[in-house]
């Protein structure tokens, strides 16, 4: 499996994972209330749901933009709005727009778009209190951008679940159904599956 097997894949489910579950709490709690979820958090000290989209959405461009050797300036202001989330969380159609944008951002990448070569640079992470790591694509890959992702996504989701509102696995993990297997069908003489 390549990079860009994994997180583009990844990013796409998730992202439509969390667009799901807004579009399921304002059925079930109406436009209003469900908006105003935008501002709940799990704990004081953590960010609200409207920092945990946002940032949700910057990690799935941040990372691929990185293995690209781009620069993410234009991630600064996303980044700005999910900091400032707690005084200016927005609405549920700006949090839909920001997944809609990271989304369309993946559409742009190329099958093999974060892949390199054998070799390619090791990639520098420094963190704003001023840690830095010294990772391979790999590593950065597999030990950061998921872990980041995901932290950002199950925080979304606990909130809106901690909220009241009505989700479970199924709604956590929708891309899973593609995969299910079919029943057999059965004997329409017998009524046995097996034949």
């Amino acid at each position: 499996m390549t990079i860009t097997d994994l997180l583009v894949p990844t990013y796409r489910n998730m992202l439509r994972t969390l667009r799901g579950l807004l579009d399921k709490a304002e059925a079930q709690l109406g436009p209003e209330a469900a908006g105003a979820l935008l501002s709940a958090r799990l704990a004081p000290d953590m960010f609200p749901l409207a920092t945990q989209l946002r940032f949700a959405c910057v990690q799935a461009q941040e990372a691929p933009m990185r293995l690209l050797g781009r620069m993410y300036a234009p991630l600064d202001a996303l980044l700005d709005e999910g900091r400032n989330a707690g005084e200016q969380p927005g609405t549920l159609a700006d949090a839909r727009t920001r997944i809609d944008e990271a989304l369309a951002f993946l559409d742009t990448l190329a099958p093999d778009a974060l892949d390199g070569a054998p070799g390619d640079a090791a990639i520098a992470l420094t963190l704003p209190m001023g840690l830095t790591f010294d990772l391979t694509r790999e590593t950065f890959a597999r030990d950061w951008a998921i872990g980041q992702f995901y932290f950002h996504v199950m925080a979304a989701y606990a909130i809106l679940r901690m909220a009241g509102v009505e989700i479970g696995k199924a709604d956590y993990v929708p891309h899973m159904f593609a995969y299910l297997r079919q029943a057999p069908a059965a004997n329409p003489a017998t009524g046995d599956p097996n034949g």
